[in-house]
């Protein structure tokens, strides 16, 4: 009762600073409305942390009987199975241990899907070294036997990462309905500010809940605003405030961070509206020099290295691998219509740097400058009966290994386009050129999403989203992806004449 005797002032104080008119309630009704709806069925986080950590345990263990099944299917009981379910159960503890130590058993974490086999790996390299250790120690003669211990550093790590991204998915559907708090935030600025937030990000979505919104009226009452809202942010406690001013205030934006550096929470500049293109956007620092980093060099020297060398040692297998194919497609051609068999059309390439692409001839008609503008259309009279039926199955394109063995392609990236309609997209979408900072692919994260075919300014916008999509989120492993779904999903298919 002391705590509520001495705050309640405070309170009243605060309550005093959440000032909205009719028309600013109105417009904040979806985040009052989700934020009510959070404080009703919202799960405590130490509920979920609890739930996590069972998960993990559970995977550990049933990834040991897995591979202790697996072992006395290959070799028979031989009584080491006792021995490694010890070691399993120790490897399952050390791993929550160190995973609890580094606050990995958070909603914010489990937000993000695509981290649930990075973050655990050094935990679980950790805890299984030791594991490995103890058990030796504990075996003595008996090392022959731990063989199912050491089959359970893959067989386990496995199976803790599908665990961890079957919750993590569950943590996205439950959030995305309004039902997961992973953050508390407290937002401060002016009324149309406010109301943008709520409306344009629905924070809800992504386990954060709001507790309030202090309006500030105007530079006449900023003193007494930021004064009563930060009564208010200490009897909430929020995680996170967020000042909801636009860049260019900064006399607001100063009284705003001083008034609210002395709140025990993590303080945030709102985003500004030229943020919301750049999907990568971060502050950095370099040297004494801090910035806002909106886009990052495309590929390091070693992410470049490496993209290269698996794309020379796929391009080259891949050659050996389908040239009876191209002989028989070569052949076919040949017989199917006078012309050459191999089509060449110049293309931009890294840095906007042109090359010839090669391609098998599916039209009768070789076109290449310039002044060409028309693209290939369903029943389109040009293309020959070989041609169509290279076309529909992408097999016009396999000549582009060629054109990754020399450096012009990647086996996965941009698509190319005809010089001239570069020229033109570029002129009309301002972010067309980025596609450039990376080298164009034979496939890409917009042809296996069904963005090909047609010059819509719509369906290119959607392309060229596909594509910065890629670049700012490339890895290897994403490249596997794309290149799996391409001969996998009916979807790197569609529009194909």
């Amino acid at each position: 009762m002391s705590f509520w005797n001495s705050a309640w002032p405070h309170v009243l104080d605060a309550l005093k600073s959440f000032r909205l008119d009719t028309a600013t309630a109105h417009a904040l009704v979806p985040v009052v409305s989700a934020t009510a709806k959070l404080r009703r069925k919202a799960k405590p986080r130490g509920s979920f942390s609890a739930l996590a950590v069972f998960v993990d345990v559970a995977a550990v263990l049933a990834s040991a009987k897995l591979a202790g099944a697996l072992h006395d299917f290959a070799h028979g009981a031989d009584g080491s199975i006792d021995l490694h379910l010890k070691a399993a159960l120790l490897l399952g503890l050390l791993f929550v241990a160190i995973s609890a130590i580094r606050n990995d058993y958070t909603v914010a974490h489990y937000l993000d899907a695509d981290n649930q086999l990075r973050r655990p790996f050094m935990p679980w390299c950790t805890a299984f070294a030791i594991t490995l250790a103890v058990t030796i120690t504990l075996a003595g003669h008996q090392h022959q036997n731990l063989l199912p211990t050491t089959s359970l550093f893959v067989i386990g790590f496995l199976g803790v990462g599908l665990a961890r991204r079957c919750l993590a998915h569950a943590v996205h559907l439950r959030a995305a309905q309004g039902h997961v708090v992973a953050r508390r935030i407290f937002l401060i600025g002016f009324e149309s500010d406010l109301e943008a937030f709520g409306r344009n990000w629905e924070p809800y979505r992504f386990g954060m809940q709001i507790v309030a919104a202090s309006v500030l009226r105007g530079p006449g009452s900023l003193t007494e605003d930021l004064a009563l809202a930060r009564a208010y942010a200490r009897i909430l406690t929020p995680d996170d405030v967020f000042v909801l001013v636009p860049w260019s205030d900064e006399a607001t934006i100063d009284a705003a961070i001083d008034a609210f550096l002395g709140i025990p929470a993590a303080l945030h500049l709102g985003p500004e509206k030229i943020l919301d293109r750049f999907s990568s956007a971060r502050i950095t620092k370099i040297g004494p020099i801090t910035s806002v980093n909106l886009v990052d060099h495309p590929l390091s020297p070693s992410a470049q290295f490496m993209k290269r060398a698996f794309d020379l040692v796929l391009a080259s297998l891949g050659l050996i691998v389908i040239l009876p194919l191209l002989l028989i497609v070569a052949l076919a051609i040949r017989l199917d219509s006078p012309g050459p068999i191999i089509f060449r059309q110049h293309r931009y390439g890294f840095n906007q740097q042109p090359f010839r692409i090669f391609k098998f001839r599916s039209m009768s008609i070789c076109e290449d400058n310039s002044k060409v503008v028309q693209i290939t259309s369903p029943d389109d009279p040009r293309v020959t009966r070989v041609g169509a039926f290279l076309r529909r199955h992408n097999i016009d394109e396999l000549p582009q290994l060629l054109n990754v063995i020399l450096g012009d392609l990647s086996l996965v990236g941009p698509r190319p386009m005809a010089v001239v309609h570069d020229q033109m997209f570029e002129r009309i979408i301002s972010r067309y050129a980025r596609r450039h900072n990376v080298k164009p692919g034979i496939t890409g994260w917009a042809q296996i999403n069904g963005c090909r075919g047609g010059l819509s300014e719509k369906k290119i916008r959607s392309r060229v989203e596909h594509d910065l999509y890629y670049i700012d989120h490339w890895s290897l492993w994403f490249d596997i992806k794309i290149l799996w779904l391409t001969l996998a999903s009916k979807q790197a298919y569609t529009d194909a004449f």
